[in-house]
Order: C-alpha cells, then sequence, then structure tokens
C-alpha cells in the first residue's frame, strides 16, 4: 500500500472519528439525536479504524519482510 493511500485512510479514520464525537456530544447536551444514527457513526468510525490498522498492519509486514530480504 502506498503512502498516500495509507494517508487516506488515515484521514478517512480521523473524520469518521469526529463525526461520531461531535454526535455523541450532540446527543450529551439533550439535543434531538437518533440512537440508530449514532450506531451507524459508530459502525463507519470503526470499520474506518479497521481498515486503518490492516493498512498500517500490511505496510509494517511488507517493510518487515523488505528488511529481512535485504540481509
Amino acid at each position: 500500500m502506498s503512502d498516500t493511500q495509507l494517508e487516506e485512510l488515515r484521514a478517512q479514520a480521523v473524520h469518521a472519528r469526529e463525526r461520531y464525537q461531535l454526535y455523541k456530544a450532540k446527543s450529551y447536551a439533550s439535543r434531538p439525536t437518533s440512537g440508530a444514527r449514532m450506531r451507524e457513526l459508530q459502525r463507519i468510525y470503526e470499520y474506518a479504524e479497521a481498515r486503518l490498522h490492516a493498512a498500517e498492519a500490511e505496510q509494517r509486514a511488507a517493510g518487515a519482510d523488505a528488511g529481512t530480504q535485504a540481509s
């Protein structure tokens, strides 16, 4: 995975986390919110984080593989 793709996944994860946190804060402020919307935003956030962690793990594994092949 390229650095550009990894940065894009990071940006998506940050965006999803911020949307979820803002909506959660809205619910704490006694403003009208939807439980279904909260769950949807949480699911989107968790999925984005999982994709990011998988991509970072893949990049680390690729770097480790390259390091052992160079030896």
